[in-house]
């Protein structure tokens, strides 16, 4: 009998099959991430003999390499002498390169029957993703005596730039860790290592026509303590800094490339270059002196656009493209303040001459000038969003990362878009609120978002979504100075991110591939990953409730876990109490804090998970006669820029109307905003409502003057949600919002007790 997987995993799992042999199948099916386009159970298995042989057929570009690879992959699975296949010994594993026009050049097929194993592809990465597959399968240590199931495999990419971006400026990484990344990568069929080498904070590859950036732009004389976001000032005093030479990034580049990983370095540019200026200061539009900074952020000297500054970049690029083959240069573009081109005369001599808008034009102009420079040589230029601004070449392909309207923007244009955003694959994010986590630069970005990413956004043509060429996930190293603190940073939300990219968009389930992902953790603990242990699910948020006595179900995502708990807030360890069933609270004048972590059998403790649960009473509603207010909110709509919504209150308003439904104004300028919503909320019945609230940067909403959820203050996109106890009727409301820079949102959504937050009727807020 065959076992069709091409529908949902959890489906299959959760509807139950009645026949046996299916829930023998069921029961066999591999756990496999990123789940292939098409996996297919058949009857019986294959066992491996005692001695394993393998086969090549057809022209291979690296015969040597795959077939190594393959023996890799037996060896490790049964621990068996693996021999090449002759007339005498039959291949047990067949590796054929069968060319085919208009296939996907990444795509092949494996087939696992009684008599032994076949991979199909066209091309040797094809046979390679094959492998990877196989190994996924047939996994280290496997029982020889119970083998391996069955089934049929015909798999090719969702999307064909699959890619992982490390910032090697902000701290380095030992090569060795480099390269583990990159095998991780490779076993999730990643194919893209972008390379952050250049940054305010330091310059990390050697340019031997420039010694300066080694000597100098390297190294910082001290490093910020503290998160930059939530005002920290204080230095370390220790010097910091490195590079790598011209062979070491070529060691990277062609280790990269026997695991089909292309390696992009990025030259970041005219902006985050103070750490080039500190070694050439002429090339600034100002006379310096500069240093390597030591904190983090955007600083207003950027490159002026004199010929210097060109010579400079063009020798720059020259050694760049003579160590890095990619098809594609990173030439940044981002974050890069105009302030000291509006000072300089030379940048508006070069406006004024060129006919050219503004500054921002002038920055369009000083990239497609570089474009044409690495063109000459073969080269493309990929560059962050905002060269969107300035007018960029039709050639270009733009990375967008401040949410994905740069990409929409992008492909509507014409041009090939890699979707990058923060607020889904920023992987420096924190992982969850908990204080216990690593220090991090902001935001909440969980594991199940990261899988909720969809790079094609609606509203596009189908030759504009064609455009959007592929997703990456980004890993900024401000706060991650070490290669196990980047790792519990990457790993297992890279996995998800491998699915999105990967797998079609009709097979993610994530259910599915939770069920999936503890084999793989089992693999990446092989491989010495320091990646970060699951959270317990079930306290996302602090809550309230009318019952003084409440039953708290927790849960883990890994079955041979086990969850300890305390109910004091405290930090549980491996003595504190097990949870066995459902936890029976008692609600009264102080909240119950409870805190959890899972215990795994070798040990290890996950991350701490707190939430307050407290008994509270309804609101009363207000007098005020519903008749006689009008529909909507009173919005208020600002144009300054604040670090709190309280500043707010201080400023007049640049104009003020009646909005049915909270968000940001589609005529909203990008940046340096606030806005305030007043009114009331006619709420349908007596209950707890639950309060989530998304927004980017901070935001505040009141109800009956009570503070119900506070994301105040400069915030990454994520949500922050608060419950109230509100009696039928009427009640004051009031959300305050400011937007500072870069990346923007603002949604707030309401849920009763057990239900599913979602958007707010319109018939609820009058005025």
């Amino acid at each position: 009998m065959k076992l069709d997987l091409r529908i949902p995993f959890s489906m299959l799992l959760a509807v139950g099959l009645a026949a046996t042999t299916a829930h023998a199948a069921a029961a066999d099916v591999p756990a496999l991430i990123p789940m292939p386009a098409s996996l297919t159970m058949d009857a019986g298995n294959f066992h491996p003999g005692k001695t394993l042989h393998v086969s090549v057929e057809g022209r291979l570009g690296d015969r040597r390499a795959i077939t190594a690879l393959a023996s890799d992959v037996l060896r490790e699975a049964w621990h068996r002498p693996v021999g090449r296949a002759t007339t005498h010994a039959p291949a047990d594993l067949r590796l054929v390169l069968a060319p085919a026009a208009g296939s996907d050049p990444e795509s092949y097929t494996l087939q696992v029957t009684k008599r032994g194993i076949v991979i199909r592809a066209a091309n040797d990465a094809g046979l390679f993703y094959g492998l990877q597959t196989l190994r996924q399968i047939a996994t280290p240590d496997s029982d020889a005596r119970a083998g391996i199931p069955a089934l049929h495999i015909a798999d090719q990419p969702r999307f064909r730039y699959r890619g992982l971006m490390l910032d090697s400026a902000r701290h380095m990484q030992p090569l060795a860790a480099i390269k583990q990344q990159l095998d991780v990568m490779a076993r999730y069929k990643f194919n893209t290592f972008h390379w952050h080498i250049s940054d305010d904070q330091g310059w990390r590859l050697e340019i031997k026509r420039y010694p300066k950036l080694a000597t100098i732009s390297s190294m910082r004389k001290e490093t910020l303590v503290g998160n930059a976001n939530q005002g920290a000032k204080v230095r370390d005093g220790i010097p910091y800094g490195g590079y790598y030479t011209q062979a070491q990034a070529r060691e990277i580049v062609a280790y990269a490339r026997a695991r089909y990983i292309e390696v992009i370095p990025e030259i970041d540019m005219p902006g985050h270059m103070v750490a080039a200026l500190a070694a050439y200061p002429e090339l600034a539009c100002t006379p310096g002196p500069f240093e390597v900074m030591t904190t983090w952020g955007v600083a207003d000297d950027i490159l002026c656009p004199s010929e210097q500054t060109f010579q400079f970049v063009e020798g720059v690029l020259t050694e760049v493209m003579e160590v890095f083959p990619s098809a594609v240069i990173h030439v940044g573009g981002d974050e890069a303040p105009i302030t000291r081109w509006k000072q300089s005369a030379l940048a508006q001599d070069i406006i004024k001459r060129e006919g050219l808008k503004d500054e921002h034009a002038l920055q369009g102009w000083f990239l497609r000038r570089i474009e044409a420079f690495v063109r000459a040589h073969g080269r493309r230029i990929i560059g962050w969003d905002e060269i969107l601004e300035g007018g960029a070449s039709q050639t270009a392909t733009v990375m967008s990362w401040r949410g994905m309207q740069g990409g929409i923007e992008a492909a509507r244009l014409g041009h090939d878009v890699v979707m990058s955003p923060t607020s889904y694959v920023y992987l420096d994010y924190c992982q969850s609120r908990s204080p216990d986590e690593p220090r991090c630069i902001g935001g909440n970005l969980p594991l199940h978002k990261v899988y909720d990413f969809e790079p094609v956004p609606d509203g596009l043509s189908a030759e504009q979504a064609a455009h959007i060429i592929g997703g990456q996930g980004n890993l900024w190293t401000e706060y991650l100075k070490t290669p196990q603190t980047q790792q519990y940073m990457l790993f297992p939300r890279s996995l998800a991110l491998a699915e999105v990219l990967w797998s079609p968009k009709g097979a993610r389930d994530w259910n599915g591939f939770v069920q999936r992902l503890p084999a793989q953790l089992a693999e990446l603990d092989r491989l010495h990953v320091s990646y970060r242990i699951p959270e317990v699910q079930g306290l996302d948020g602090d809550r309230a409730s009318l019952d003084p006595h409440l039953m708290l179900p927790l849960g883990s995502l890994l079955p041979d876990a086990r969850i300890v708990y305390t109910l004091d807030g405290s930090a549980p360890d491996a003595a504190s109490p097990r949870y066995e069933t459902p936890l029976q609270l008692t609600l009264g004048d102080t909240p119950v804090q409870v805190a959890a972590r899972l215990l795994l059998p070798d040990g290890r403790l996950g991350p701490t998970q707190r939430a307050r649960f407290s008994f509270t009473t309804l609101h009363a509603a207000r007098p005020a006669p519903a008749a006689a207010l009008a529909p909507g909110l009173q919005r208020d709509y600002y144009e300054v820029g604040v670090a709190r919504t309280d500043a707010l209150l201080a400023a007049t308003p640049k104009r003020s109307d009646v909005a049915d439904a909270i968000a940001i104004p589609a005529d909203a300028r990008a940046e340096q905003f606030g806005l305030r919503y007043r009114g009331y909320a006619d709420v349908p019945d007596d209950g707890i409502y639950h309060f989530v609230l998304a927004s980017d940067d901070g935001a505040r909403v009141y109800i009956d003057d009570a503070l119900v959820v506070d994301r105040d203050g400069p915030q990454s996109p994520g949500t922050t949600s608060g419950d109230i106890g509100l009696a039928r009727g009427l009640h004051t409301f009031e959300l305050r919002y400011f937007q500072g820079g870069g990346d923007r949102e603002l949604r707030l959504q309401v849920g009763r007790e057990g239900q599913q937050a979602a958007a707010i009727p319109a018939a609820w807020w009058r005025h």
